[in-house]
């Protein structure tokens, strides 16, 4: 793992690196006391005396060993500040000094660990580390007994993820040691997969975007010229919760919940053709609107009409919701933001009008939706 240095000033330890390991590494390696590192990272000193311990007694694993080590020697002062915004923008500035292609970055850490942790969390499935390879390899045992090799990753990679403590070796003093994914690790992949479906989906929070010469919010602006928020997505949202499980492990929404939403979706798409977009729940409420130039058609009128009973059955509150994350597939995050919730309420509110969405197609058109056309 190659350190990140500038040629101008010190060295500095890679971004990636946990908070606990600069502690650890600052104290052993410059000797900086317990209490002037917890008053230069506004903690209590008994915090970093236990983050120092524990990384001591971890010195047994072979790939933080090495980890530490090779981090060892690109140590400085500057990597423990109180400012972190300083912090940040120090490391952005090394970044741009050197180029960063051969070095161990924090977005390839993340990237090669969400393949590894992904394998991980298969049934079976280890993380075998030999000690005179460069290389690590994931396997798991299939029902035959076999060994089926499913990952390979590179040894400096499985060091970054151990040093995180997303892995651990119940037994560091074997020949080949064997790593398994730990709950850190898991709620790491959650996490990753959950950053990739923010930006892919529209579940991250809109940033504004400032002109660089006035300040202004451009995004502020448009909406004041009265421009329409646009949502692009690869998928439905409700295919980010469907694959997420509750506390008894089972599905967070069922198939015929995700099934009532896409149906929903259906006669949206459908209420258009013809009749013009639906860009807001309030354009929706209003009355139908007359056909456009290209000649409306009675399918969408009847698509309209079944969108605008499911929205009203369900009222402003669930409605609005469904309407929202279902057919202008907007991110729950934005939908939380939009309608003055607080955070990670939104799937909870979804899942209950999803249920009520399930209930009202069940009654009203049967287990079956009309077929297109």
């Amino acid at each position: 793992m190659t350190p990140q240095s500038n040629p101008d000033g010190p060295t500095r330890l890679p971004q990636w690196v946990p908070e606990a390991a600069r502690h650890y590494l600052v104290h052993t390696e410059m000797g900086l006391s317990i209490r002037a590192l917890a008053r230069a990272s506004d903690c209590h000193p008994s915090t970093v005396l236990r983050q120092v311990r524990r990384f001591e007694c971890r010195r047994d694993d072979p790939l933080i060993d090495a980890a530490l080590t090779s981090l060892s020697g690109c140590v400085s002062a500057h990597d423990i500040v109180k400012n972190r915004k300083t912090e940040a923008m120090n490391i952005a500035h090394l970044n741009s000094v050197r180029p960063t292609s051969v070095e161990l970055t924090h977005d390839r850490v993340d990237q090669e660990a969400k393949r590894i942790l992904h394998r991980l969390c298969e049934p079976l499935a280890v993380l075998a580390v030999a000690r005179d390879l460069e290389s690590a390899v994931v396997v798991r045992e299939t029902e035959s007994g076999d060994h089926l090799r499913t990952a390979v990753v590179g040894r400096e990679i499985a060091q970054a993820m151990a040093l995180k403590d997303w892995i651990s070796c119940p037994q560091p003093d074997a020949r080949i040691a064997r790593y398994f994914i730990t709950n850190t690790g898991r709620a790491a992949l959650r996490r990753l997969i959950a950053e990739d479906e923010n930006r892919a989906g529209g579940f991250g929070e809109r940033r504004a975007r400032k002109d660089a010469d006035t300040g202004w919010d451009m995004d502020a602006i448009a909406g004041l010229a009265g421009a329409q928020p646009r949502y692009h997505a690869t998928e439905s949202p409700l295919a980010g919760l469907a694959r997420r499980k509750d506390r008894n492990g089972d599905p967070f929404i069922t198939r015929t919940q995700v099934t009532a939403g896409e149906r929903l979706r259906e006669d949206f798409e459908l209420a258009q053709v013809g009749m013009g977009r639906i860009e807001s729940w309030d354009a929706l409420m209003a009355d139908t609107p007359a056909p456009d130039s290209a000649g409306g058609f009675l399918g969408a009128m009847s698509a309209r009409a079944r969108l605008r009973a499911a929205l009203c059955d369900l009222g402003p509150g669930l409605g609005e919701v469904v309407f929202r994350c279902c057919c202008l597939l907007e991110g729950l995050e934005q939908t939380e933001k939009t309608m003055g919730w607080s955070a990670r309420s939104g799937k909870i509110v979804l899942r209950i009008a999803l249920e009520r969405l399930e209930l009202h197609y069940r009654q009203t058109q049967g287990q079956f939706a009309p077929l297109i056309g």
